[in-house]
């Protein structure tokens, strides 16, 4: 009982969003450790607590013994007649007193206040829900087996311990939460297998069954959850809804299919995010890369920028990624030091990444976004102002109108889905208030290197960026006519193990009229970066 109602407390000081960003987790580890001390703390002041009940409780029983023996003439003598009323009322109150005598709130104001001295947050139920999406998330993105992934293997890795069947019944029933039956079914089907080989079953069968049942109805297994309910009712006859499920699967099926073996399970995936490429991007995700075409292969290759003063001195190198649209990347174009200045100086800013809404044209959460950004003035350190030069250098884009330097950390599973940087011609109320136009152009930092996934990826192009550290992708996201560019439409994979950290910046197309001018022909564009032919030609 003292431990649910600490853990009810601690519930109460939680804080969400934390599954946003990895380096909140990060912070958060210590906690667990505190917790764990706080808790041994209480327990040993608890058996304190105790052990006096329990003199008091030998002291009755000594005592009671001793009247029984003696009987009604007991209370005839007035000192012992004077003893028992002590007993029962003073002796009582003591011992009332050490009843309700309980530290917890003591020890929880103590971790409170050392979680708000270390500013340490806690995770709290969305923290917990969307810790569980994430892990369906990487599931689906990287082809993750279920009983693997909760066996703690990823790729044929062992890079975790197992989840309890308890811990994988609530990853089953987050899916169920969101109405995701597909995943509902895998999670509590393992979650089933899993109790059976505990002593005793960390969660109740009877709560898995229904679960399952229902997930398994859902996904057109009728006859198969009819079996699985009619299991429920027998196992827990006192089960409020088993009966009448049994009963409505039954008339569901109207006496047909009732007899002869299960027909195989059906568990079909559904997705209602409108993401008609899902497919294309999860394979790039994992690293599906279409081959190059013929006629770019031998084009693509690797240069040193010189076309600015200082780099006559300094050059950058520069990879060609494709063409048409132009991708290069800008290698080590950032060092390790200014990183963690970056990252020092973005982390107490970090808030929950928004979107903007396309009708509205204000910014929202949104779970197909699971990071958190800082934004970085120019004038805020050296290292900002150097960095935003540095662009200029290498893009050839006057960076006057520009936006500040994002900074992201993707959390649990952290990914951003397809979208476009420019505001696409519907979208009325985009950048309104800036007065700078379209963005032009992106450069994204690569601040860290993820173990897996996490890859940039341009879905109808088929080509995949995996995150290098200290280097800088970057794309137009207008044509040089200033339309924009719908086949820039890109994704941040989910990050499947490591930490993600990028800025970027977004450049805007006022201010570019002689470093990007529009071409004297139709669909001109760069085959390099500053590239200024006014006329189509190959690379």
């Amino acid at each position: 009982m003292r431990t649910v109602v600490i853990v009810c407390l601690l519930a109460a000081l939680a804080n969400a969003d934390l599954f946003t960003a990895i380096a909140d987790l990060q912070h958060m580890l210590g906690a667990e450790k505190d917790v764990t001390t706080v808790i041994d703390q209480y327990i040993a002041a608890e058996r304190a607590r105790l052990d006096d009940l329990r003199r008091y409780a030998h002291e009755y029983v000594h005592r009671n013994a001793h009247a029984e023996a003696v009987g009604p003439e007991f209370v005839t003598n007035p000192i012992n007649a004077y003893l028992l009323i002590k007993r029962l009322t003073s002796e009582w109150k003591k011992v009332e007193n050490i009843m309700l005598n309980n530290k917890a709130t003591t020890f929880l104001k103590n971790i409170t206040d050392n979680r708000v001295r270390s500013e340490v947050k806690f995770p709290g139920e969305e923290d917990l829900s969307g810790a569980a999406i994430a892990l369906l998330r990487l599931q689906d993105t990287y082809k993750l087996d279920t009983l693997d992934l909760s066996n703690g293997i990823i790729g044929g890795e062992k890079v975790s311990n197992k989840l309890s069947g308890h811990d994988t019944f609530e990853v089953g029933r987050a899916a169920y939460n969101q109405k995701d039956y597909y995943h509902c079914l895998m999670w509590m089907q393992v979650a089933l297998n899993k109790i059976e080989n505990e002593s005793p079953p960390s969660v109740e069968e009877s709560e898995i069954l229904e679960y399952l049942a229902y997930s398994l109805y859902q996904q057109g297994n009728v006859r198969r959850a009819l079996s699985l309910t009619k299991r429920l009712a027998k196992i827990a006859p006192n089960h409020p809804r088993a009966k009448g499920n049994v009963k409505w699967y039954e008339d569901m099926l109207q006496g047909k299919d009732m007899v002869g073996d299960l027909p195989p399970i059906v568990n079909k995936r559904v997705e209602f995010d409108g993401i008609v490429e899902r497919d294309a991007y999860e394979a790039l995700c994992r690293g599906e890369i279409p081959p190059v075409e013929e006629k770019w292969k031998s084009k693509l290759r690797c240069y040193l920028k010189r076309d600015k003063p200082f780099l006559k001195i300094a050059p950058i190198k520069v990879e060609i990624l494709r063409f048409d649209p132009l991708a290069v990347l800008f290698k080590n174009v950032i060092s390790d030091s200014e990183i963690e200045v970056i990252k020092e100086l973005a982390s107490p800013k970090l808030k929950r990444a928004t979107v903007q809404n396309s009708k509205t044209g204000e910014l929202e959460h949104a779970t197909y976004r699971i990071s958190k950004s800082a934004w970085l003035k120019g004038d805020l350190d050296p290292v900002i102002d150097r960095v935003n030069r540095r662009i200029e250098d290498f893009t050839g884009l006057n960076q006057a109108t520009s936006e500040e330097l994002q900074v992201a950390n993707y959390g649990l599973g952290g990914h951003y889905d397809p979208h476009f940087d420019f505001a696409r011609k519907e979208e009325k109320n985009a950048f309104k208030t800036l007065n700078t136009g379209n963005r032009i152009a992106t450069v994204l930092f690569y601040m860290s290197q993820p173990e897996r996934g996490g890859a940039t990826v341009f879905n109808h192009l088929g080509t995949a960026v995996f995150p290098s550290k200290n280097d800088a992708l970057f794309w137009y996201n207008l044509r040089r006519d200033g339309e924009g560019d719908l086949r820039t439409r890109h994704a941040a994979c989910p990050v499947l193990l490591g930490v993600k950290w990028v800025s970027n910046k977004w450049i805007h197309e006022r201010g570019q009229e002689f470093t990007r001018p529009c071409g004297l022909e139709e669909g001109v564009q760069e085959n390099f970066i500053g590239d200024l032919s006014p006329y189509a030609n190959d690379p």
